[in-house]
């Protein structure tokens, strides 16, 4: 398991942080089949067929929420090991399977390489089937004019508000 000096912290709006972590509040924690099938249990069928807004936290654990909360909500705040947004599917044995997972997330901004295994090792541990990568995978990068947090498309490392060279690697 990576170490919490590996994770990544929260680089979104401060006013966003402020208006939606409440104390001692997360996202649901998912540590088997079952506590997955309870939580969807409880969600409408529209809201099964989009996306939810995963963290996995600094003791392994994949949480899930809405997909209009906010990650940073869904973390308690906290750092997190991985963060995106996840799909489910009922799959052929009954229980419920991930076809979709990447690591969107602009509030945490998270690498797909450091941000996999701990994911994959959260899923695994949950006892739940999914893809040998993530079906999106996002690069970010801060821009080092401007500050501006960018998602790098087709490869044009460029920043979208100042049009700076944003750099080839990732910071922490």
């Amino acid at each position: 398991m990576p170490t919490p000096s590996e994770a990544f912290t929260y680089v979104g709006p401060a006013d966003i942080r402020a208006a939606v972590v409440r104390p001692g509040a997360t996202g649901r924690a998912v540590r088997s089949p079952d506590d997955l099938r309870v939580w969807l249990d409880g969600t409408g069928p529209a809201e099964r067929e989009e996306p939810f807004t995963y963290v996995v936290d600094l003791t392994g654990t994949l949480l899930l929420a809405p997909r209009r909360s906010e990650h940073v909500a869904c973390a308690g705040g906290g750092p997190v090991l991985a963060a995106g947004e996840i799909t489910f599917a009922a799959g052929e044995d009954g229980g419920w399977e991930v076809t979709e997972v990447s690591n969107q997330s602009t509030g945490y901004c998270p690498g797909p390489e450091a941000s996999w295994p701990p994911l994959a090792e959260a899923l695994g541990h949950a006892g739940l089937a999914r893809p040998r990568w993530f079906t999106q995978a996002v690069v970010f990068r801060h821009c080092p004019r401007c500050g501006e947090r960018n998602l790098v498309k087709d490869g044009d490392f460029t920043c979208a508000l100042c049009e700076s060279p944003l750099p080839p690697r990732p910071g922490r």
